[in-house]
């Protein structure tokens, strides 16, 4: 059997915008979230060392993830599906490729390369779990809602999540040069991982890293621990919108509602219409909102520095305030899509 992988090194450059302080270096919260993912994940991948500047959105983050999509009696295979089609739905390549990786760390290799190739699993059931996840981007064209179990509904939104966090704020490339997307590397390094993607995960345990007080929780979760993070991460995430105005807030939600997870086709000129009317001082950051929540790739340096000029004393944690509530403003949109009827 395959011994747990030692922690992968990360070059500077899989950051955009700033590089994290590193994980060696962690304190409270962050050093127990970091733990966790030592314990049962990849080890404090990128994804989530670019959210330490603000603890309790990172801790809540790796809480929805883990309790959905690795703990619980729902299908890690299923679940790793749904992962991969939200992210090919949110074109975030990066999340694409390390689901592709995990795939093949459960062995199934085959249902891996289909995806990777962006095709359509031959197993009907699997062919049904992909299309419902990619629909979920737009979840009002077609009465979108979830048939599937709490896990694998808190998946979907995890990575609704997850995918902006990191389109935003990392290079698309999960690995140097783009070694992920070689057949063989893929098929390599889902093997150094097998035994780690295979382990069976306890629910809620990372439920006590998470501020308490958080509203309630959602109808679709029903009394499981995804619901409690989900909300959790809701409250933590939305508190980004108060580094915006009234008039900003009330943008980017009404945006997000009509344009129903549409990709702008033109993300900079797009954003630039949308914040004529809000108030000077909120444009830059209405507009980081807004491309958070529908084409976060397209956020430029130029963005960040104007940002910056205007929050110098703590410019990176607002900065992931900000995506984040942009991100989180597109997930809840597919949250609300949801109805109570799950199995």
């Amino acid at each position: 059997m395959l011994s747990r992988p030692a922690e992968a090194s990360i070059e500077p450059m899989t950051y955009r915008f700033f590089t994290p302080a590193p994980a060696k270096a962690a304190t409270g919260v962050t050093a127990e979230v970091y733990r966790q993912l030592r314990d049962e994940f990849l080890g404090p991948v990128p994804t989530f060392q670019v959210l330490s500047a603000v603890p309790e959105v990172l801790a809540a983050t790796w809480a929805l993830m883990r309790e959905a999509l690795l703990a619980g009696e729902a299908s890690r295979v299923d679940r790793e599906l749904v992962a991969s089609a939200v992210s090919r739905a949110n074109r975030c390549r990066f999340c694409v490729d390390a689901h592709v990786m995990l795939l093949h760390a459960l062995g199934e290799h085959e249902l891996a390369e289909v995806v990777a190739r962006g095709g359509t699993p031959p197993e009907p059931r699997h062919a049904e779990l992909v299309a419902w996840a990619e629909a979920s981007r737009s979840p009002k064209a077609a009465g979108w809602t979830s048939p599937y179990r709490p896990e694998v509904t808190g998946t979907l939104l995890a990575f609704h999540f997850i995918n902006r966090v990191v389109s935003a704020l990392l290079d698309p490339d999960l690995l140097p040069g783009g070694l992920q997307r070689s057949p063989l590397v893929r098929s390599v390094g889902g093997r150094l991982y097998a035994r780690t993607a295979r382990e069976l995960k306890e629910p809620g345990r990372s439920l006590p890293l998470l501020d308490a007080g958080a509203t309630a929780t959602p109808d679709w979760a029903g009394d499981s621990p995804v619901g409690v993070a989900y909300a959790s991460l809701r409250s933590a995430a939305m508190r980004g919108g108060d580094l915006l105005g009234d008039v900003a807030r009330q943008t980017v939600t009404a945006t997000v509602r009509w344009e129903n997870g549409k990709f702008p086709a033109r993300p900079a000129d797009w954003a630039v219409d949308l914040v004529r009317d809000v108030p000077g001082t909120d444009r830059i950051g209405t507009r980081i909102a807004l491309l958070a929540a529908f084409a976060p790739s397209a956020i430029s340096a130029g963005d960040v520095a104007l940002w910056r000029l205007s929050h110098p004393a703590d410019a990176d944690a607002d900065l992931v305030r900000l995506v984040a509530y942009g991100a989180i403003t597109a997930t809840d949109h597919v949250a609300r899509a949801l109805s109570s009827a799950h199995l």
